[in-house]
């Protein structure tokens, strides 16, 4: 399968958001290449939330270009076999921490952003990630830092989309 068809299938599973949820698939209907970084009229990208849900706190990278506070996340790339793939793998390089699961039952949030051009928007898969007991975590080249905050910190550091994330997160816990 490949990844267009696995993304496609994802949002058509994926509950709730209903209005956004459409406007991926309409987006991926008119663009069969919406999935890679060279689609310019926006793409689908792949995020997870780094969440230690026993010391009540996620990880968060002080993202190098945009100067903000988010989860991990980025484009998908060809060797990428799924939208869980890719969630997992750039959580996995972003944070340093191996042993990454994502949290079953599918995304846990839509969040359609736009971005600086050439692009014009992303349309983000946001999963969340478990971190294993006694993790450790290392700055990847993409970030500046990355910091584990309380979830009640999150809202001081992050945007709404973070808080959000979070929010669907701890829900679903």
């Amino acid at each position: 399968m490949s990844l267009y068809d696995d993304a496609v299938l994802v949002l058509k599973s994926h509950e709730g958001q209903d209005e956004l949820r459409q406007a991926y698939l309409d987006h991926l209907a008119a663009h069969p290449d919406g999935v890679w970084k060279a689609c310019h009229a926006g793409h689908v990208t792949a995020s997870a939330l780094v969440i230690d849900p026993e010391r009540g706190r996620v990880l968060l990278t002080l993202h190098k270009k945009l100067r903000m506070w988010l989860q991990m996340g980025g484009h998908c790339e060809p060797a990428d076999t799924s939208l869980e793939a890719a969630a997992l793998r750039e959580a996995t390089e972003e944070s340093g921490i191996r042993g990454l699961t994502l949290l079953p039952g599918g995304p846990v949030r839509l969040d359609r952003h736009p971005i600086p051009p050439p692009c014009h928007c992303h349309f983000d898969v946001q999963y969340a990630a478990l971190a294993p007991s006694g993790a450790v975590e290392a700055i990847s080249d993409e970030s500046l830092d990355v910091r584990w905050f309380a979830y009640d910190e999150v809202a001081d550091v992050a945007d709404d989309s973070v808080v959000r994330l979070l929010e669907a997160t701890r829900a679903r816990l």
